[in-house]
């Protein structure tokens, strides 16, 4: 960890106490390059809609951007930074800097779970499921879990959305899930649909990759599913999130 604060000042052990026992929140993740983030208009919005949808009030985007910027300084121009926002009752703004993270390098192997988060949409503390099923899947010799429904309707990875290809392009899981920000940005740039996707029926798919804050990366098993990495839509995908701009927090 290379910094921590809490609302502009130095991370106090009372502060991380209240964060920790209190275990009621929200958050966003991301990659900062030279000072700057892809997508930061929707890591505000996500910031405010989940303010409002668990405290009650909106929250500035002016005031985080700050707050993001000073804990960055003037030293740290490449990071990975998690801007949390926790309490029971007053929130306070926790940004926490570490350093940056890239896509893992080999294709992702998956393996489904019967797990629904609570409350999917908003990217909220607490996701106990979500680290356990993880940890299972690794100790099965996995690299992550893939949730599903009772009745085997994919829904999200447990860190990241995840997206399949056929001939028409990218299709995103219809399901309870939460709306990743890179998911969004690529819907900006790619053809791309969504449809209901059941385990039953991932062999009518070319390939899957999964994406979160750090990028895009191919899946190539689900279950006994197996998938070869399509090397062009791969390169498709990630030469449509390098475009993206990056925005200043200035």
């Amino acid at each position: 960890m290379l910094r921590i604060e809490i609302d502009g000042g130095p991370a106090t052990a009372e502060g991380l106490a209240l964060g920790a026992l209190s275990n009621y929140g929200h958050f966003t993740a991301m990659q900062v390059r030279d000072r700057r983030v892809k997508g930061l208009d929707l890591h505000l919005r996500r910031l405010d809609a989940a303010n409002r949808e668990l405290y009650g009030t909106s929250l500035d985007g002016d005031h985080i951007r700050a707050l993001i910027s000073h804990a960055l300084a003037d030293d740290i121009r490449d990071a990975a930074v998690r801007v949390v926002v926790f309490g029971p009752t007053t929130p306070a703004v926790l940004v926490a800097v570490r350093d940056p993270a890239d896509p893992p390098g080999d294709p992702q192997r998956l393996v489904s779970v019967d797990y629904q988060r609570p409350l999917p949409h908003v990217k909220h503390l607490g996701g106990f499921g979500q680290s356990l099923h993880g940890k299972r899947a690794r100790a099965a010799g996995y690299d992550d879990a893939l949730l599903t429904t009772s009745d085997g309707v994919v829904i999200e990875g447990a860190i990241a959305n995840i997206g399949f290809l056929d001939d028409t392009g990218i299709v995103w899981t219809e399901a309870d899930w939460l709306h990743g920000i890179t998911m969004q940005l690529l819907e900006r740039e790619l053809p791309s649909r969504r449809a209901v996707v059941r385990l039953a029926d991932l062999r009518a798919y070319r390939g899957a990759f999964l994406s979160n804050s750090v990028g895009v990366s191919p899946v190539t098993r689900v279950d006994d599913v197996e998938y070869e990495v399509d090397t062009a839509a791969m390169a498709r995908i990630r030469a449509a999130y390098d475009a993206v701009p990056w925005d200043a927090f200035e």
